[in-house]
């Protein structure tokens, strides 16, 4: 699982690509982004989702979000790219 942190701005997207591990992304599966932290984020929140996805496609893997707080989810909406970000299955 791959765990999303309370700050997520323009300012620190760049230090937070850089430190996802290349082995979140090996073999089959899914990956899922927990959101359920976030309290402040800006449209790089969802730039980084995206480049997970892309990732974890191109490992073969699916790609959900979990507790994406409701103000992310609009942020989603708004830019169109909500169905790309799908919310994970409850258990």
């Amino acid at each position: 699982m791959l765990t999303l942190p309370a700050v997520l701005t323009h300012a620190v997207a760049p230090g937070f690509v850089r430190s996802l591990t290349p082995g979140l992304f090996v073999g089959p599966g899914e990956v899922v982004a927990d959101a359920s932290a976030l309290q402040q984020f800006d449209s790089s929140a969802l730039a980084i989702l995206l480049e997970c996805r892309r990732r974890a496609l191109a490992a073969g893997k699916t790609f959900s979000v979990r507790g994406a707080p409701a103000r992310l989810r609009e942020l989603a909406g708004l830019y169109g790219v909500a169905e790309l970000i799908p919310p994970a299955a409850t258990a």
